[in-house]
């Protein structure tokens, strides 16, 4: 029976993705009623040491992973991109403003998201191949972004979530990485299926709210079954229990928010010692 479960577990994708989005506390979309956008500049920006804190604990745990990044911290933190691509992650974008691609005619994605890609490219010297939606915000009403993530040179999009959300989420989408039309990859963030219905996996509030123990059985459980990588993704926030309290927040948006803050660095050093990183073009697609 031993030798049996030994076999098995050889069985899974021997590296999984790591992804960080890189945004601040008062970009998330669930305060965006409560923060005007207009006083961004004259909040305490936390997300620039919280990602460095982030970047140590990758080299401690020898992970590589994969920077979402707002084309607006790009901008006001430059040594940081360059220290993310110094260390031998990959830098992609996550647009310039955290605007969600639901709420954005084509004409203001096009501006947005290549302002994010020129930013990037401009700070890091490297290409931006990659790209993922603010609040995983592509769904059967705007497919048409890929043509644009196409034409601006980008290969893959990591921006649905195939679950039922009340802000996101395109339960009937491919569970598992495809190649569109318009020639972009999409990779999906990982769920697991019971009873026809699927259920996030792939880190956020899910991995906040769960023990430690449960999350995993739940990784190795998708990664048994579908014998396909796995891409974890997460918030520089979400390792800062001492953030501001955000003020004329709903209370369904505060408990999504701060639940179990205090307690993620801890879980994410474990996931990093327990699985292999590295990043979505390596993984997904077999690029340095």
């Amino acid at each position: 029976m031993i030798m049996q479960t030994v076999n098995k577990m050889t069985t899974f994708p021997s590296r999984q993705a790591l992804t960080v989005d890189v945004e601040d506390y008062f970009h998330v979309s669930a305060f965006e009623k409560a923060i005007d956008k207009a006083d961004w500049n004259n909040l305490e920006l936390r997300v620039e040491a919280n990602t460095y804190r982030l970047l140590e604990l990758f080299e401690q745990k020898q992970a590589k992973c994969t920077f979402f990044t707002l084309g607006w911290v790009a901008e006001r933190c430059p040594n940081l991109i360059k220290a993310i691509v110094d260390q031998g992650h990959e830098l992609a974008s996550h647009g310039f403003a955290h605007q969600r691609a639901t709420e954005m005619t084509p004409e203001q994605f096009l501006a947005d998201v290549r302002k994010s890609k020129q930013v990037l490219e401009d700070t890091s010297g490297q290409a931006i191949i990659g790209y993922r939606a603010p609040s995983f915000s592509i769904n059967d009403n705007n497919t048409w972004v890929y043509k644009t993530l196409a034409e601006l040179g980008f290969e893959y999009s990591s921006s649905t979530y195939p679950i039922e959300h009340d802000l996101y989420g395109v339960p009937n989408w491919p569970r598992f990485k495809y190649q569109r039309d318009e020639g972009i990859i999409e990779i999906p963030v990982p769920t697991v299926r019971k009873s026809e219905r699927n259920t996030g996996i792939g880190g956020g509030g899910y991995f906040r709210l769960y023990p430690y123990w449960l999350s995993k059985r739940r990784i190795d459980n998708y990664l048994n079954t579908e014998q396909q990588p796995y891409s974890f993704y997460f918030h520089p926030w979400e390792i800062d229990p001492e953030q501001p309290r955000v003020a004329g927040a709903s209370i369904k948006s505060r408990l999504r928010h701060y639940l179990n803050l205090s307690r993620m660095e801890g879980k994410v050093v474990r996931l990093l010692e327990d699985y292999q990183w590295d990043t979505m073009k390596s993984v997904y697609l077999n690029k340095k």
